[in-house]
């Protein structure tokens, strides 16, 4: 049992609060995609792997919001273009779902899983195929992404493209006679 005199008991300092107002302020600069800001930030020592309240990387926030540049810099500061939020989905998958390809050729060239996925087994095709978002599964597709891969519930993108009546998707991947 601890004591009520325990350091982890402790009220937060002035040091940890300016701390956490500092990285609150980090995620507010990268949803606005300002590359130059995030770089003076990081090199105060802003952890690159740093996450939101929603398991959110900076990456993931960047990536999201298509800012190429932010992306771009958080990846050559080590940034894991893997690392997947709460909800299980890499920042490829977010490039997806938006249909970004040029946010996506960034991940992709930085090494990120063209057929990454989370606890769901959803790959980043399956999300491009939802939406359909044609020109994102062509680049995945040419990037090597496997049209055959099942999620979790055996379900392939050419499913997620028809359950979600996107016709173009659909047609992309449907079987050849």
């Amino acid at each position: 049992m601890s004591s009520p005199n325990d350091p982890k008991n402790a009220p937060p300092s002035a040091d940890d609060a300016a701390v956490l107002d500092f990285v609150r302020s980090a995620f507010t600069v990268v949803r606005a995609g300002d590359a130059a800001k995030l770089r003076e930030m990081l090199d105060a020592g802003l952890p690159v792997g740093v996450r939101n309240e929603r398991g959110d990387s900076l990456l993931m926030l960047a990536s999201y919001h298509g800012h190429v540049e932010a992306t771009r810099l958080l990846l050559e500061r080590g940034a894991d273009p893997e690392q997947p939020n709460d909800a299980g989905q890499t920042p490829l998958a977010g490039a997806a779902f938006k249909g970004n390809e040029a946010i996506a050729t960034v991940l992709l060239d930085a090494g990120a899983n063209v057929d990454g996925t989370g606890p769901d087994g959803r790959t980043p095709l399956m999300f491009a195929a939802m939406f359909d978002k044609l020109e994102m599964m062509e680049l995945l597709i040419q990037r090597g992404a496997d049209h055959r891969q099942r999620d979790a519930d055996k379900r392939t993108a050419l499913d997620y493209a028809r359950s979600m009546g996107a016709a173009r998707a659909a047609e992309r991947l449907s079987p050849k006679p």
